[in-house]
């Protein structure tokens, strides 16, 4: 634990790639093969389940540092970050210990899950005594859950092909499904990600669940007139929807179906219906595509009455993957299928290294021979050139999309946002905008924990001619500014503060953001009943009075028909 420890610290104190990538090297040389397999689970962006309430650790935490309620409130606003706040509240240690990392998690760490809870305060109490202060805000971070590092996985991979020598890909490879959130990496697991070249089985079929990596597009914001010089004719590309759904491997082996969402979260529990792909498709089948909700609806004027599938919005999913429970009237009302856009694995062999436009032929034979009713085919648009199709893009939002997906033909299926063996853009529509109030904020957390940097904005009620009219929270953004205007905007706020409660500060209505997103549904939840897609500022609206803020018929005037 010292020396994971002392791997945090030095990967926290400084912002070199360079000097993270050594510091990596360094652990994993050094490291027992068990701590390893642990560091590189969390490092990459593993987290176990909830191992302790929170609310509980704090309590704890609180009577443990003699401070009232207000002034530990207080103190963890100031810190911006509960594992820090609770480490340096805590009374100095009065123990010592010589476990490495993987005996922490494996001994004391997960144990807590499913602890009796009449016992977990003298545990914790015990626990935290052993540990040194800078042990401590490790020790906490992986217990609430928030252990982050300013290290991606890309780096992590990086530093294990490195140790190894091995091919970067290779490794990113073998890491697919490593953090899933029920793992319990051990030596051999490490070994494993390690091994020379072809001590895995390289080029023989993979076994069990794991996923391939995901290949990811590049955004492509180009005006139209230099498409034809950047991208050549419209017939070097497979142009396709950007659908807005949850994007999943569907991997077809030994009888049975994983299904892997792109952030690397085995979700088959969630999608019954896809799970049972496992009877359907071929023995080595691996699929990726989109998970949505889609629904049959009556062609109008048809007769004989026909149906025409339509996908359904993005806050429909969500009330699928929001219920600990799938009843069978959730199921029948909210039906998914996979838009399969790539066909990875063909009879167990990989086809990546294939061209583009042979995958998807490939892919088209597959599911017309099957032709289940959860499996379509992403449809793939044509157009005689670039403002052709950029006719056809215009219909995005009424068809519930986020604009196209360009893929090379002959392109391969390469290895996260890469470029080396071909090429995905995302075409994507503009956002949906609004000029809103700021009605509410909140202080940030990790470096923006002294700013008020997180926002609730409103828009009116009615029109300025209405007597009475009341601003209605719709939605919460924190990104789009720049660090000097967010600067400004907090001097704003403490300026104008009415009240506070908790950690938010109600302000007078002084300021007026314009707000993109990428989508709007209605939503009973909400107090104004609609709930917008990652919002973002777009811009400060200096140049706007309050008063000419945007309405609730705004925003329900784009509300998809």
């Amino acid at each position: 634990m010292k020396a994971f420890a002392a791997l945090y610290r030095e990967l926290d104190a400084s912002t070199s790639n360079l000097v993270k990538q050594a510091a990596l090297q360094r652990y994993l040389r050094a490291a027992p093969p068990r701590d390893a397999a642990w560091a590189v689970y969390f490092l990459a962006g593993g987290k176990p389940r909830q191992l302790v309430p929170v609310k509980l650790l704090r309590l704890l935490a609180q009577e443990a540092a003699g401070l009232p309620e207000w002034l530990f409130v207080e103190s963890y606003e100031a810190v911006g970050d509960l594992a820090e706040t609770i480490a340096l509240l805590l009374p100095p240690s009065d123990g010592t210990h010589e476990l490495g990392l993987a005996d922490w998690v494996e001994q004391h760490l997960l144990p807590l899950r499913g602890a009796p809870a009449e016992g977990l305060p003298d545990t914790l109490r015990a626990q935290w005594r052993l540990l040194a202060p800078e042990e401590r805000l490790v020790y906490f971070k992986l217990i609430t859950g928030a252990f982050r590092v300013g290290v991606s996985k890309l780096q992590v991979t990086q530093a294990l092909a490195a140790v190894g020598g091995l091919d970067p890909k290779r490794v990113a490879q073998r890491l697919m499904g490593y953090t899933h959130i029920g793992a319990r990496p051990g030596e051999v697991d490490y070994a494993s990600l390690i091994a020379p070249e072809g001590a895995d089985g390289e080029g023989a079929p993979i076994s069990g669940g794991q996923p391939y990596p995901f290949f990811l597009a590049h955004p492509f914001n180009e005006p139209l007139a230099r498409f034809d010089e950047l991208l050549g004719p419209p017939s070097g590309w497979q142009v396709e929807w950007k659908w807005d759904g949850i994007r999943a491997q569907v991997v077809c082996r030994g009888g049975q179906a994983w299904i892997w969402s792109r952030g690397e979260e085995l979700v088959s529990e969630r999608f019954p219906e896809l799970s049972a792909l496992g009877h359907v498709l071929p023995e080595g089948t691996v699929l990726d595509g989109e998970i949505v909700v889609w629904r049959d609806e009556p062609v109008e004027g048809s007769a004989p009455v026909r149906t025409a599938g339509r996908v359904q919005p993005f806050a429909e999913l969500q009330k699928r993957i929001g219920r600990k429970t799938l009843g069978p009237k959730l199921l029948r009302e909210l039906p998914v299928v996979l838009l399969a856009y790539d066909l990875l694995e063909e009879a167990g062999q990989d086809l990546r290294p294939l061209p583009q436009h042979e995958r998807r032929a490939r892919l088209e034979a597959l599911l017309a021979e099957v032709n289940h009713p959860v499996l379509r085919p992403s449809p793939v648009l044509t157009g005689d050139s670039w403002a052709d199709l950029a006719r056809q893009r215009e219909a995005s939002r009424s068809l519930g999309v986020e604009g196209f997906m360009l893929k090379r033909r002959d392109a391969q299926y390469g290895v996260g946002r890469t470029k080396d063996v071909g090429l995905w853009w995302k075409w994507k529509i503009d956002p949906l905008t609004v000029d809103a109030v700021l009605i509410y904020a909140q202080r940030g957390h990790g470096r923006r924990a002294s700013l008020y940097s997180d926002y609730t904005f409103a828009v009116w009620d009615g029109p300025p001619e209405q007597e009475g009219r009341q601003l209605v929270p719709f939605a919460k953004a924190y990104s789009g500014l720049t660090d000097a205007e967010m600067a400004k905007v907090d001097a704003v706020i403490r300026k104008t503060t009415i009240e506070s409660f908790g950690p938010v500060r109600s302000v007078r209505p002084t300021l007026v953001f314009e707000l993109g997103f990428e989508g709007i549904a209605r939503s009973p939840r909400h107090k104004s009943g609609i709930a917008t897609r990652f919002p973002r500022m777009l811009r400060w609206r200096q140049d706007k009075p309050v008063e000419e803020a945007d309405t609730l018929q705004t925003l329900q005037a784009l509300l998809p028909a």
